[in-house]
């Protein structure tokens, strides 16, 4: 029998799952409420609920380095935060490390809205926070992004976000013996190389 018509099939009729996304306040609510356990390592990127890469020898090393300099070289209208949040509208990531002015440290009700520096240390994390990651900071008008790469042995620099576009107008990849220096406040110099072993 031939039929005619609009008649659909079953893969028209079915519409796509769609991951249920969560707002900032439904995130903390679900934390709030226990419903994510202390040991489990989660961040609020884009709506979604992710399960955070777990750390290596190479990536804590790396964290450590880079908080102790910048703890050292900064005075106390900054304070460095190493893996805690910062609140956006739509996320809240925990990167690696970020700088941020004392005075919005202390003005925020939860964690900050902003920050000048945020650094994530990427093995094999690297794609999502070039990809994820990155569009997050320059949406929310964070300066400048590094993001430590411990396969190649170099740190992606990006500077310029512009929220418009989810995205930075200046990248560098900075590898060996190049040395680098956050563009938005008196840090320290630091050796690229000086981050691996």
């Amino acid at each position: 029998m031939v039929t005619t018509g609009t008649a659909k099939s079953d893969a028209e009729r079915l519409s796509p799952v769609r991951p249920r996304r969560f707002s900032v306040a439904e995130y903390h609510g679900i934390i709030e409420a226990g419903i994510l356990g202390e040991d489990e390592h989660v961040e609020l990127l884009e709506g979604e609920i992710v399960e955070m890469s777990p750390q290596d020898k190479p990536h804590a090393r790396a964290l450590a380095r880079l908080n102790r300099w910048f703890t050292r070289a900064l005075g106390d209208e900054y304070v460095v935060r190493p893996q805690l949040p910062l609140t956006f509208p739509e996320s809240e990531p925990e990167p690696d490390l970020a700088v941020v002015r004392a005075d919005d440290e202390a003005a925020a009700g939860r964690h900050p809205r902003t920050a000048l520096l945020v650094i994530e240390i990427a093995d094999t994390s690297a794609r999502h926070d070039l990809e994820v990651k990155a569009r997050i900071y320059a949406t929310a008008g964070i300066p400048e992004h590094w993001l430590v790469l411990l396969r190649q042995r170099a740190v992606a620099v990006f500077r310029e976000g512009d929220p418009s576009t989810g995205s930075y107008r200046e990248e560098v990849t900075a590898a060996g013996e190049a040395t680098l220096t956050a563009s938005g406040f008196p840090g320290p110099t630091i050796s690229v190389d000086s981050l691996f072993d």
